[in-house]
């Protein structure tokens, strides 16, 4: 397994991290097989959707945002509510599968990283796995 560092900027933004992971998954030398991806963080998540026009993220970041607002009638008081709501709701985990050495993504599709409770440094775990 590896783990990648990924960096954040804001509270709420949605990171390509397609190269990286691909990259990971050129090194492994595994033709065929499937690409484990999680985030071991209780704040962020993980996700695939449209890597080919930037808009689409930053509408999903906006979307969760207006979905589930900062302030709200919260219990927990680290004043980071919000962000573990989105990430239960993205989820912590993606599988996909590996076809001639490369993620089998469709033509627009990317690996995003969800940041919710930003800026941090965060990790997030590769696993490649052979047929």
């Amino acid at each position: 397994m590896q783990t990648l560092s990924v960096k954040t900027d804001r509270r709420t933004q949605l990171v390509d991290v397609t190269a990286q992971v691909q990259k990971v998954v050129a090194s492994s030398g595994v033709a065929s097989g499937i690409c484990y991806l999680y985030v071991p963080h209780t704040t962020a998540a993980i996700t695939i959707n449209e890597c080919g026009d930037p808009n689409v993220a930053r509408d999903v970041e906006g979307a969760l945002d207006r979905l589930i607002p900062t302030e709200g009638p919260y219990r927990h008081s680290e004043g980071n509510s919000d962000s573990h709501v989105k990430a239960v709701l993205v989820g912590t985990s993606q599988i996909i599968p590996i076809e001639g050495g490369k993620l089998a993504l469709g033509r627009w599709q990317g690996v995003f990283f969800c940041e919710f409770d930003g800026p941090r440094n965060r990790l997030l775990q590769v696993k490649v796995v052979a047929d």
